[in-house]
């Protein structure tokens, strides 16, 4: 017999890589960020900082081995996530900079620009070598324990401005509860993606906002509600309305339901 039209297989689709999308959202992250370094050294000192060119080829290099990994690496990644990680360090630098000018003594900004290198590189590492990131579903829960120890550690110690979230041990700090975001993040996203289905279309309608069930919900619900209570007896409200936000944005991204 003869194959048909209706017989042939259907033809595959392309998806869109968009990597020059990315590259260009990088390009205007990073100029936004040494925009924004110039002009606090013209408010403040009424000159051009004289490592405004160094502190921009830096930020930008980085930002180019980032996007170099993931166009040969994850060629149909999200082009707005990493740009926008660009742009968010780079305010950064920049408000610390702005308070580096105050305290000329003790320079915070070039310490910064190294631990933005040490993420970029972790970065790199992450992309190259998972290669299947389904493969961190399997550690769900490990990850939510690491993470509630990460952020129970620093009550032992000082706290530092009024909040309970350094260790610091000598000349040597580090804030644990910034790895527990990661590790929080891959959680909810292990637990809401085997559950979707679950929280999408089943459990209690009201009107026109149906509720999930508690027995689906609540497993997450309580990790964040741990979460957030150990962050506020920390007294680090900030972040504990950053882990309400992610907690919402995945549960939407999750189900698609706006309710």
């Amino acid at each position: 017999m003869s194959a048909t039209p209706a017989d042939a297989p259907p033809p595959l689709l392309r998806l869109p890589k968009r990597r020059g999308t990315e590259l260009g959202l990088l390009i205007g992250a990073v100029l936004i960020s040494v925009y924004g370094y110039i002009a606090v050294g013209l408010a403040a000192e009424n000159t051009v900082p004289k490592d405004a060119a160094s502190y921009g080829a830096g930020l930008g290099v980085l930002a180019l081995l980032a996007h170099l990994v993931v166009r040969f690496r994850a060629p149909y990644a999200d082009p707005l996530l990493l740009p926008i990680a660009v742009l968010l360090n780079g305010i950064g630098l920049v408000l610390i900079y702005r308070l580096d000018l105050q305290t000329p003594e003790n320079r915070a900004a070039p310490t910064q620009l190294v631990w933005s290198t040490l993420g970029v590189a972790l970065f790199i590492a992450v992309v190259l070598f998972l290669r299947d990131h389904r493969l961190l579903q399997r550690y769900a829960y490990i990850c939510v324990v690491a993470a509630l120890v990460l952020m129970v550690v620093p009550i032992g110690f000082p706290a530092i401005n009024g909040a309970k979230i350094w260790i610091r041990i000598g000349a040597f700090s580090i804030q644990p509860g910034e790895f527990a975001k990661i590790l929080l993040a891959v959680f909810f996203a292990a637990y809401l993606a085997a559950n979707r289905h679950a929280l999408a279309y089943t459990g209690r309608k009201i009107h026109r906002l149906q509720l999930p069930t508690g027995r689906v919900l609540g497993p997450v619900v309580a990790i964040w509600l741990v979460s957030v209570g150990v962050l506020v007896l920390e007294r680090d409200l900030g972040t504990s309305l950053l882990f309400f936000g992610l907690f919402v944005v995945m549960l939407y991204v999750a189900t698609g339901r706006t309710g």
